[in-house]
């Protein structure tokens, strides 16, 4: 790339800082829509209006339509890297933010984003959320540089993380039977890991024939159709006053969280010991430590840290963060490979990761039984270890490795990944009681999501001077971060889940 897409990257994080604190028509742009997004969920009590009919199923379409729309957002950019690239100008660290905004967004607000659905009303919520999603992705599409891409990819990851927890919600209040309930959250979670799975695929066909901004136009459809089912079909659940927010845990959060991958990613591009990089680093770990402060002393905090007393659960979250630091930080920089150093079109990348996506398919349909055999405990760490066999094997990597040598190792890290989740998410649940299964669930989403910043801003970093060297690097740290995950598993309960 050329000296303008190069001078565009250097200044990628100074220019989200500094348009968000000095430009007024931005500011006031921020303000009008949060004081009408409060106008709306706290409209009157016809809103949103209630159901023509009880259809179970069409309420499950309509949840599993906000969980595959997150999660296609995932994967799908990470075939689009070089073509935004390429169309804006930017080097590795501004792709590493069009990637890390929408999850950084996520991570930190997907609690929060749960607690304000037991208090409003987790139908309104979630049609709020869906609204901005599908509104964000409209800004996504026709973004007219990077910074404004950017932006819009932080209100993706806004509308995604409230998504999540309120689809589950939802779900939970329209299915009273235990059996069926199981079932359709089956069925959700099913659908979104065929949209993670499918996220490759799809941009790579997209961006060949339609261009890069098509990957953002294709949810405006499943917005409205999801918008439309929820409003006309689904229930309001039970509002609880009493679920607070916490407003300073949130915002530490989102700091701590936010410092650390800029951090990150400019230490790889001007340097470890960089002035800038080391006041961010010491930054993080102050406001780190004024989450934690500010969580112990809460008396309703976003992160009960008391669930980490259980070593089960503590566990578990440490398991998710490591495998997504890996899994997701080597997918980004696995597909920058495939596009920058062998040239392959974006449809040729996401059939390249055809193998990784059909095992994690077919090792999350085989979790359930594996896990009544084995037990959760060795069947994580049976994936961690064919995970850390598919990074090993793949060091030896260079920019003329045909495919054949490269695939089945992809091969290997999806069906680790795979047999990992399903069971680490089973043993996380059933080590908590079942009145704190949400929260507990939602820390682990944080976490995992948090992982996946760190991955792509970490691993980013290592790729930005020399490639395949950076790599390399990539790799072997991987192995490492699965050998400390495969630590961390020998403290789960030994119990069959």
């Amino acid at each position: 790339m050329g000296n303008k897409s190069v001078k565009t990257g250097n200044n990628i994080t100074l220019q989200i800082i500094t348009i968000s604190l000095t430009h007024g028509s931005f500011r006031q742009i921020v303000v009008e829509f949060w004081n009408g997004f409060l106008m709306f969920l706290h409209a009157n009590k016809n809103f949103p209006m209630q159901p023509r009919k009880k259809s179970k199923s069409l309420v499950l379409l309509a949840m599993t339509l906000g969980f595959v729309v997150v999660q296609l957002d995932v994967t799908v950019v990470n075939v689009a890297t070089k073509a935004i690239g390429s169309s804006m100008g930017g080097n590795i660290s501004s792709l590493q933010w069009v990637v890390n905004a929408y999850t950084l967004a996520f991570a930190a607000l997907i609690l929060t984003a749960g607690a304000l659905g037991d208090r409003i009303g987790a139908k309104r919520v979630f049609v709020a959320g869906f609204a901005i999603f599908t509104i964000a992705s409209l800004g996504c599409g026709f973004a007219p540089n990077l910074i404004s891409l950017i932006v819009s990819r932080i209100l993706q990851g806004l509308g995604a993380s409230i998504l999540v927890p309120c689809s589950l919600a939802l779900l939970n209040h329209t299915y009273n039977n235990e059996a069926e309930r199981t079932r359709a959250i089956g069925i959700w979670a099913a659908g979104a890991s065929a949209a993670l799975a499918a996220g490759p695929i799809l941009g790579g066909a997209l961006i060949s024939f339609l261009g890069w901004r098509s990957i953002f136009f294709i949810n405006l459809p499943l917005g409205i159709l999801g918008i439309w089912l929820t409003v006309r079909y689904t229930t309001e659940t039970t509002r609880s006053s009493s679920r607070g927010i916490d407003l300073w845990g949130q915002l530490t959060a989102i700091a701590g969280l936010a410092l650390l991958a800029a951090s990150m990613i400019e230490g790889g591009k001007e340097g470890w010991t960089n002035t800038f990089v080391l006041c961010g680093f010491a930054a993080f770990v102050i406001f780190a430590a004024l989450f934690i402060y500010i969580e112990k002393k809460k008396q309703n905090p976003m992160l009960p840290l008391s669930l980490f007393e259980n070593k089960t659960f503590s566990a578990n979250t440490a398991i998710g963060f490591l495998i997504n630091v890996s899994f997701y930080g080597l997918i980004f920089i696995i597909s920058l490979y495939l596009q920058q150093v062998r040239s392959y079109s974006p449809l040729q990348t996401g059939l390249a990761f055809l193998p990784m996506m059909i095992a994690v398919l077919i090792a999350n349909l085989s979790a359930g039984l594996l896990n009544k055999l084995l037990g959760a405990k060795w069947l994580i760490i049976i994936g961690e270890i064919i995970f850390g066999l598919g990074c090993i094997f793949l060091i030896n990597i260079n920019p003329h490795s045909h495919y054949i040598q490269m695939a089945p190792q992809l091969a290997a890290m999806g069906l680790g990944v795979g047999l990992i989740v399903p069971p680490m998410t089973s043993s996380l649940l059933g080590s908590v009681n079942k009145s704190r299964s949400g929260i507990a669930s939602g820390v682990l989403n944080s976490m995992r999501q948090a992982g996946s910043v760190v991955g792509v801003a970490l691993f980013g970093s290592m790729i930005d001077k020399k490639f395949v060297t950076g790599l390399h690097l990539s790799l072997v740290i991987s192995t490492g971060l699965l050998l400390l995950s495969i630590l961390f598993s020998f403290r789960i309960a030994g119990k069959k889940n």
